[in-house]
């Protein structure tokens, strides 16, 4: 159950902290005063005047690109709030051992944590629960050091933290009861990830999922698409329209959301979505992990132009060779009923007749469930009959098979969720799992064995939907709930 939360007070951090807590890095916050525990506040963000060192000595190394950009999002006369938090607890550190491990657990170095206890006497040390803001809240820049009073309250709730309970629990007794970093390497890796996240979508994908192995991340919304995504929505729109250009550039944008990459240079066999229109050629080509060309064919309501079948058997002929063509999956996006000529071309030559909306569907589903589409299942259902316009179908198919597994592992989790919180228990058994999943009228059954793989699936720290506790054998491991696995209402 959430509860709503009034927020109408703010306290001001270095903003390189704030960014910290909000990318689950830490949960730690250094303030001037005791906080009394279940204070509840917005974070904002202020320059890092009041550290006690320069920010290449005070920030470990590789959060440092992170300290850069955060500093470089503050604006002289607003201030953008991201985030809010609860104090669980607050508590004074004073033992030279405990900086050391300190900040093996945080962003600061350990010189940064001496400087700031000589300066200040004492080091309090609090622990933040943080929410994120749905839409962060602008106010202007404020003078005020410590607390202080927002010009406008605002009203969240506390059902999405940064953290999930179990995470949150671990986190704070590897502080309470200090233990070094599990995987100094794993946090060198991320830190170096980091900067290309914001503009390229495998760094952004590696550097979660590096997060939350690290125990950085615990919270992920799924089921919806991300904001940089949006663009997905428009593949179909675009494709009913006469704007070629444009659905060619979202083809190719698509096919590198799904995971198919190019390294040919040759500009006519490009998969380059800014490059379109450049130089005559195939509208793309993909080499891995397995080649795919094709044609786009935006159009109003007509039939497809004549000759498109024989348009794309040329070009990859003349561009590819013949034997390399005759290899490649062929694809042939095509809003509208191709001629009958071409239908039987496509045909002939294995082509699949893709609808725009079927294309948008699938693309749609990789956004909403990173993992979902696997391309080497997909490569035989685009590489066996039917082919021609009757293909729109197969991979319709497809589609609703990959969704209806989606269901069964949202169903687990959810029924793991229930249990253990109706029941009182922190973890249960494979066979008490089974045994629920059978009575809830499930989407699929599954045998014991069938069930016991899915659920070490969901309790991949990269995945992080359950948690799991190896028993001697795989009938006695045990699970617990970790996060939701939230669905499309399509899928629900």
């Amino acid at each position: 159950m959430s509860t709503l939360v009034i927020i109408n007070t703010a306290f001001p951090l270095p903003a390189p902290d704030i960014e910290a807590l909000i990318e689950g890095r830490m949960i730690v916050v250094l303030p001037r005063i005791f906080i009394n525990p279940g204070r509840q506040f917005a974070l904002y963000p202020t320059d890092t005047s009041i550290n006690v060192l320069p920010t290449e000595q005070y920030y470990r190394s590789n959060f440092l690109p992170t300290v850069q950009r955060s500093l470089a999002e503050l604006d002289a006369e607003t201030v953008l709030i991201k985030a809010w938090a609860r104090c669980e607890f607050c508590q004074v550190i004073d033992d030279t051992e405990t900086l050391d491990l300190l900040s093996q657990l945080s962003v600061w170095t350990k010189q940064a944590l001496l400087q700031t206890r000589a300066q200040r006497g004492n080091l309090f040390l609090a622990f933040l629960r943080v929410h994120r803001l749905p839409q962060p809240v602008e106010i202007p820049v404020q003078p005020n050091p410590r607390f202080f009073s927002l010009p406008q309250s605002f009203t969240v709730t506390d059902a999405t933290p940064v953290l999930g309970d179990i995470f949150f629990e671990q986190r704070c007794r590897q502080l309470i009861e200090p233990k070094s970093s599990l995987h100094p390497e794993l946090e060198v890796l991320q830190g170096a990830i980091a900067p290309l996240s914001d503009h390229n979508l495998a760094a952004k994908e590696l550097d979660y999922e590096t997060r939350t192995f690290l125990g950085w991340s615990g919270y992920k919304s799924t089921g919806s698409i991300p904001s940089t995504l949006v663009w997905i929505q428009t593949i179909a729109k675009v494709g009913h329209s006469s704007d070629h250009v444009q659905f060619e550039t979202l083809v190719r944008k698509s096919l590198i959301e799904l995971g198919f990459t190019n390294s040919n240079p040759n500009p006519k066999t490009s998969l380059n979505a800014e490059a379109i229109g450049e130089v005559e050629g195939l509208d793309f080509y993909c080499d891995a992990p397995y080649p795919v060309v094709g044609e786009c064919q935006a159009s109003q309501p007509e039939n497809v132009p004549n000759r498109v079948s024989d348009q794309l058997l040329n070009l990859g002929y003349t561009q590819l060779g013949k034997s390399q063509f005759d290899d490649s999956v062929k694809i042939i996006f095509a809003a509208d009923p191709l001629t009958p000529a071409d239908q039987k071309a496509a045909v002939e030559n294995n082509m699949n007749v893709i609808r725009p909306e079927t294309w948008q569907r699938l693309v749609e589903l990789k956004a909403q469930h990173q993992g979902s589409i696997n391309l080497l299942e997909l490569k035989p259902c685009l590489q066996q009959a039917p082919f021609g316009e009757q293909a729109d179908a197969k991979v319709n198919h497809y589609i609703d098979k990959v969704q209806q597994d989606i269901k069964v592992r949202s169903r687990l989790v959810e029924l793991v969720k229930n249990y253990l919180h109706n029941a009182g228990l922190r973890d249960t058994t494979i066979e008490a799992i089974h045994g629920l999943y059978t009575a809830s009228l499930p989407p699929h059954l599954l045998t014991p064995e069938e069930m016991h793989d899915i659920l070490i699936e969901l309790s991949s720290p990269l995945t992080g939907y359950l948690g799991r506790i190896k028993g001697k054998d795989w009938k006695s491991d045990r699970f617990y709930f970790l996060r939701e696995l939230k669905l499309e209402r399509e899928l629900a």
